[in-house]
């Protein structure tokens, strides 16, 4: 038997596949992680035991530098955020809300605004930008924006979120044809894609890991990802230099008079759609408990 240390790059029916030593193991998890109530996930740096037959056993799970609840991922470095430039409309609100969660956990985020052969998104790409947060159109028609795709991938572990229907699997066979990710076509009915992706998995790409995870049309704050209405000012990196400058100490930057963070929205120098999207989110998580907030911030982290 030997112990190896390696990465946890697929879970899925209660299997874990962690690559280690240039290899890919197939463990089952101790009745120790229940217990702990600790549940291993894709990214986790894992220490697996290998017998000499059967399968291998998924010790314990190293310390993480920061987890998303939904898509479950651990030790992210830049989350893509994909949204599309038509067929669906992009939803700023969910963007911010993403980006907001991604600057709270210590990761990048990076705004891909797919389709941009169906309609132009140079405006939206302008207003992350000037936020402090890097974004970019992508056509998989034309292949714009691929080199700079691949190179913010290569030596980092990333993950792919966003609606589903905007193209985030077909991005990825794009990028990577070697994948051959299924993808769905998009409903007529419904006006959004089929869900496709069913559990996420790293895949091993471009001088790094990459993640495919399942579509979503929506993000709850409060059930996911809890960011306590005092941090949310910081997960907004455009109100930085303002926050200071603020007449009145604890600033909700909402509706006050004498708000630098609203001064310099009014004054064009933040878009109104980020401070739109900062109000809305900072409605929804004003009026959630200190408890709750504590206790959801202390779920589902390997210790």
């Amino acid at each position: 038997m030997i112990k190896l240390t390696g990465l946890i790059v697929k879970a899925i029916s209660g299997f874990y596949y962690v690559e280690a030593a240039d290899a890919l193991y197939e463990c089952k998890a101790r009745g120790a992680f229940r217990k702990q109530k600790i549940s291993p996930s894709v990214g986790d740096r894992a220490e697996i035991t290998v017998p000499d037959d059967g399968y291998a056993s998924l010790e314990s799970i190293l310390p993480r530098k920061n987890y998303l609840v939904r898509p479950p991922l651990a030790n992210l470095d830049r989350l893509f955020i994909v949204a599309s430039a038509s067929e669906p409309s992009p939803s700023t609100l969910i963007i911010d809300k993403i980006s907001a969660v991604a600057v709270n956990k210590g990761i990048e985020p990076i705004v891909i605004f797919t389709k941009s052969d169906l309609a132009d998104c140079s405006d939206l790409v302008n207003t992350y930008q000037d936020a402090g947060i890097r974004s970019l159109q992508y056509s998989i028609k034309t292949g714009s924006g691929k080199n700079e795709l691949l190179s913010l991938i290569s030596g980092k572990l990333s993950a792919f979120t966003g609606n589903t229907g905007v193209g985030k699997s077909s991005l990825l066979n794009a990028l990577f044809p070697q994948l051959s990710i299924e993808t769905g076509e998009i409903s007529r009915k419904l006006g959004r894609g089929r869900h496709t992706t069913r559990h996420s998995e790293l895949y091993k790409v471009g001088g790094g890991y990459v993640a495919d995870t399942p579509g979503f049309s929506t993000v709850d704050i409060e059930r996911y990802e809890m960011i306590r209405k005092d941090e949310l000012q910081n997960c907004f990196p455009e109100f930085e230099e303002y926050i200071p400058q603020c007449r009145f100490t604890g600033c909700s930057h909402t509706c006050e008079k004498g708000c630098a963070v609203i001064g310099a929205m009014e004054d064009g120098k933040i878009h109104r759609s980020r401070h739109n999207s900062y109000k809305a989110i900072y409605n929804e998580v004003k009026d959630i408990p200190e408890w709750k907030s504590s206790a959801k911030r202390n779920t589902n982290h390997a210790q």
